[in-house]
């Protein structure tokens, strides 16, 4: 009798949400400020701004990197396209961990994950970390990829247009050939 009355009581807590998670949350270990993000493990490239990944749950998922729009590969190649491609491979090797970062807007049109990918767990986001640690603004600043905003995902949107600014001015990538910058 008593087993039973303890099942039901759990089973009504559980159905109101009285109980607290088995897992704190790491959202609760984290400073004010610092990005919320989920490691994961690379284990496949697609092409310069999408990649394959493991999460540490064992779901596999198909991410597109926010903000940035590298050149095509495949049936209609574009410029650069080969090349943005083996930088991001080059800078995330099958079986590296990152961490993924998603922003207001989880999925695209297609189902693909959103994120930012992070090199390394960030601390604070900042302009400077962004730079120094984030797949995305790395791409840009090396001048394989274009900042584009997709709305309603903008957290970094100022940084991701600032790096190409400055690899527009550097000649990198794209800019190589003083092609002009694309808004």
């Amino acid at each position: 009798m008593r087993t039973r009355l303890l099942i039901a009581l759990a089973v009504a807590a559980l159905m109101v949400g009285c109980v607290p998670p088995a897992v704190t949350p790491p959202e609760a270990d984290r400073a004010p400020g610092t990005p919320a993000v989920r490691r994961a493990v690379i284990t496949g490239h697609t092409d310069g701004d999408t990649a394959h990944f493991r999460l540490a749950s064992g779901v596999e998922e198909k991410v597109r990197f926010i903000g940035i729009d590298s050149p095509e590969t495949g049936d209609a190649p574009e410029p650069f396209g080969e090349e943005a491609s083996a930088y991001t491979a080059e800078a995330i090797p099958v079986g590296a961990t990152v961490w993924l970062e998603t922003d207001a807007e989880l999925r695209d049109c297609y189902g693909r994950l959103l994120a930012y990918v992070w090199l390394a767990e960030p601390r604070t986001g900042d302009e400077a970390e962004v730079r120094a640690l984030m797949l995305n603004a790395r791409i840009v600043l090396a001048g394989y990829a274009y900042a584009n905003t997709y709305l309603p995902n903008v957290s970094y949107q100022g940084i991701l247009r600032d790096c190409q600014a400055e690899a527009n001015a550097e000649n990198r990538g794209l800019w190589a050939e003083h092609e002009p910058e694309r808004q």
